[in-house]
């Protein structure tokens, strides 16, 4: 028995914006059980854990999302803003290393810069 993938991540989206989220985010742990590298559902998944404050879940999916496509910017801040929140700073500050060491430099431009001025900040405060 095979799932419709996009059928299930419509009605998802659909529940989640009817505030149901629970039901939201069975559906996308269904999709996840059929297909552990879906990114839709894990982009929804980790994001509605996020804004839940349910940061620890919402970690488990972006590490996910990470080692599915380490050079992504998107994946790779929304890791570093869950490692952040739960105030693991030292695992925060070693995804951004990771992720400039492994990022298309040209692609992820932005993200670099984004990156290395939080790098900077957090080290000039460190030194004062």
């Amino acid at each position: 028995m095979s799932l419709d993938v996009e059928k299930i991540l419509n009605n998802a989206r659909s529940l989640a914006k009817a505030g149901k989220k629970e039901e939201s985010q069975m559906c996308l742990l269904a999709v996840l059980k059929e297909e552990p590298d879906n990114i839709a559902a894990l982009l929804m998944l980790g994001g509605a854990y996020f804004v839940d404050n349910n940061l620890k879940e919402a970690k488990v999916v972006f590490e996910r999302l990470v080692s599915i496509e380490p050079g992504s910017g998107q994946y790779s801040i929304a890791l570093f803003n869950a490692l952040w929140r739960l105030q693991q700073t030292d695992e925060a500050l070693e995804e951004i290393r990771r992720f400039i060491s492994v990022a298309d430099k040209q692609t992820e431009k932005e993200t670099i810069e984004q990156y290395m001025s939080i790098l900077e900040t957090i080290e000039g405060q460190g030194t004062k």
